[in-house]
């Protein structure tokens, strides 16, 4: 992080953890405010990988799970990386601005995607950095949020995963249980942004932006889970993460085949976990009788009612039988109670 902006941070409040910023002094209710009012957060805890070069595109078009023919200045779009047997190695963000494609996703899977990445160019003519100095990162949400960024940065995507840029900054509109932002700017836009939204909004830490992720039902790929899930498992086809209609990529037989003619066994929900013992990433998820895991933990954070919201890849059988008891390996004496994802399964009836 630069280390002017962290100064800037601190005096906003900021205390800082080795993980990054662990709160701006109540922990609780950051979480709390984050899903009723205009919040605001630090996203460095996210990294950006860059492609320039005039074959940029095409040789990311042929290693991800979407079309990044689709991706340009005004649109942007999740994607998959996959090893050869469909299972991801991870998941970012596309978007694109000038003469440059950038894939956001967990700092902590930068260098192994990027060191993935980079095995593969060959004789391409493309260049791939790390560009996580490149622009401050913030997250907004929150009704009223939108009027606060146009009004401050002249600009606003319309619709989610649209993108507003111009020459100092760019706001790509993700999903969220109310209006939400990524914002990649300067550090001086970013320091009038987060004194225009500390107006009538209140600053949050990663768990409280990371709450917000799991209410969208979007999940994170980490090194604890990496080359664990198919996308259909995380439901990424359910979120504008896969293009069954553009060209091969790593894994994609499987892929394609699972949506045609394989009969999906396992896909992601939504659960409460009330404990105040967090499970990690990965964690194996078991059913009451049965000594195999009938699932893994994917993404979490705490919930201000208490515990842990978390997104969970389960067997559609176990998830969906009324009477089955799940839950995580090693404290049988708390059940995972499942809740309701913000999109319908293929099939489901929307209610």
């Amino acid at each position: 992080m630069n280390e002017d902006w962290a100064n800037f941070l601190r005096a906003a409040g900021a205390e800082f953890s080795a993980e990054g910023i662990a709160s701006f002094g109540n922990p609780l209710r950051e979480i709390s405010v984050a899903l009723t009012g205009v919040v605001f957060a630090d996203l460095s805890h996210y990294g950006l990988i860059s492609a320039q070069g005039e074959e940029a595109e095409s040789f990311l078009l042929a290693q991800f799970t979407n079309d990044l023919k689709q991706v340009n200045e005004k649109t942007s779009q999740l994607t998959g990386y996959c090893n050869p047997k469909g299972r991801l190695l991870a998941i970012m963000r596309a978007f694109k601005r000038d003469d440059s494609l950038y894939l956001s996703l967990p700092a902590s899977m930068t260098e192994p995607t990027l060191k993935r990445l980079r095995m593969f160019v060959l004789r391409a003519k493309v260049t791939l950095e790390d560009a996580g100095d490149t622009y401050i990162h913030l997250g907004a949400s929150g009704n009223g949020v939108d009027t606060i960024i146009r009004d401050t940065l002249g600009l606003l995507p319309e619709s989610v995963n649209q993108v507003a840029q111009n020459h100092e900054s760019l706001v790509i509109q993700v999903p969220g249980p109310m209006p939400r932002y990524e914002i990649y700017t300067s550090k001086e836009m970013a320091k009038s942004v987060w004194n225009a939204l500390n107006v009538g909004g209140a600053p949050i830490a990663s768990d409280a932006w990371a709450l917000l992720n799991v209410q969208a039902g979007i999940p994170e790929i980490v090194p604890e889970t990496t080359e664990t899930f198919i996308p259909q498992m995380i439901n990424l086809q359910l979120i504008d993460g896969v293009s069954f209609k553009k060209g091969c990529y790593p894994g994609q037989e499987i892929v394609a085949r699972m949506q045609y003619l394989g009969k999906l066994k396992k896909r992601m929900y939504a659960a409460m976990l009330l404990t105040s013992k967090a499970p990690a990433p990965g964690s194996d998820i078991y059913q009451q009788g049965k000594n195999q895991p009938v699932g893994k933990v994917v993404s979490l954070a705490p919930h201000p009612d208490s515990g842990y919201a978390l997104l969970a890849v389960l067997q559609i059988k176990s998830a969906e039988d009324v009477h089955t008891e799940l839950y995580i390996e090693g404290d049988d004496s708390t059940l995972l109670a499942l809740t309701k994802l913000p999109y319908a399964f293929p099939n489901d009836d929307d209610e």
